[in-house]
């Protein structure tokens, strides 16, 4: 029987306990859990309680001293960054020249300077092309609802329009209120929150956002601004669209929408049979609508896939492609989209080219 990898997680927040744990537990006889590390000995010792349910063998790792053991440790193959935005980049490429794979949490960085720093030393620390595996946790990349609306765009004829409209809830019920980190980056929780949006933008449509023009504003004074942003951008195909986001207290509302000349595609997350997920509905040219509900599993589906490609980078070596939806180049390109609209609404709307990676 096949040793299974050995995999650790840096960081023992709130996204860690109620997402990672859980889902790695889903595929844990696909790999071993051998460490939970954070920055004090008290948090990991409490990620490592609630892991030790489904990975007995778990160890806690904390402090400089702890990053190092895991860093020098050759039995480890994969680890999972899920940090603070400010930091994850500095301990994945640590991690990397270790020759560990990486997946990271998003965002892949949090300004475009960081972003091209990254990139230039993970090409230098690159034994081959593409390995070790950097990876972006960039969930909705892999939602199947994002799967099948790409496919049904594809049949909607010539794209006319697409439009995003994201009434996004954040509020002091909601855990990531008070995250420090979040607050403490230029474009808080616009930034934090809306690379998902984008990558679902950016996942229906099959092509570039290249220019944008955007007004921000801030009105709710207990959140970080912008708080609200609203742009026009221009695709590579052409075809324009709308990004609206606002940081509210209401309940979320979020639309992805593509008008093509033969029908219409839309994604609405929504709740069906007391399951969070998302409706994508097709409206025909005739008047028809068929609609079908995808519940949440994206976190699943990536952690999967990046097991998958770790073993097999492993085995296969040089040549081995690791699955494109999950690559930092990917992530960047999210984050591009949002720099560029922050800056356009910084300058009162100016017309911003979009950073190509």
């Amino acid at each position: 029987m096949a040793t299974l990898p050995q995999i650790a997680v840096l960081g023992a927040g709130i996204f860690v306990k109620t997402q990672y744990i859980p889902r790695l537990a889903e595929i844990s006889h696909l790999f071993c859990l051998k460490y939970i590390w954070s920055r004090s000995e008290e948090s990991s010792r409490g990620a490592v309680e609630i892991a030790k349910q489904h990975f007995p063998g778990v160890e806690c790792k904390w402090g400089d001293q702890g990053l190092n053991d895991i860093v020098q440790d050759s039995s480890l193959i994969g680890t999972a960054v899920v940090l603070a935005g400010q930091v994850q980049v500095d301990i994945s490429l640590k991690l990397l020249k270790a020759g560990k794979h990486v997946i990271q949490e998003k965002p892949a960085a949090t300004s475009i300077p960081e972003i091209e720093t990254a990139l230039a030393s993970y090409k230098s620390v690159c034994t081959n092309p593409g390995l070790p595996i950097w990876a972006v946790a960039e969930n909705y990349r892999f939602e199947p609802a994002f799967v099948e609306s790409k496919k049904l765009v594809a049949g909607v004829g010539d794209m006319m329009n697409v439009q995003v409209i994201i009434e996004g809830s954040m509020n002091s019920s909601n855990p990531y209120f008070s995250s420090s980190w979040r607050r403490n980056f230029e474009g808080g929780f616009i930034l934090d929150m809306g690379v998902h949006f984008i990558a679902g933008l950016r996942m229906m449509v099959g092509c570039e956002v290249t220019s944008v023009s955007a007004i921000t504003s801030h009105t709710d004074r207990t959140l970080p601004p912008p708080d609200i942003i609203s742009s026009n951008f221009k695709l590579e195909n052409g075809c324009s669209g709308v990004f609206v986001m606002v940081v509210s207290s209401s309940s979320p509302k979020i639309i992805w929408r593509v008008v093509g000349s033969k029908g219409t595609v839309q994604v609405e997350r929504g709740k069906v049979d007391g399951k969070h997920g998302y409706l994508v509905s097709l409206y025909s040219a005739d008047g028809q609508c068929k609609s079908t509900f995808h519940p949440f599993c994206g976190v699943h589906e990536e952690l999967k896939f990046f097991i998958h490609d770790i073993v097999q980078a492993n085995l296969k070596g040089n040549g081995y492609e690791a699955e494109p939806r999950s690559s930092f180049v990917e992530g960047a390109r999210d984050v591009a989209v949002l720099e560029a609209m922050l800056e356009s609404g910084s300058k009162g709307g100016t017309l911003v080219n979009v950073k190509k990676f």
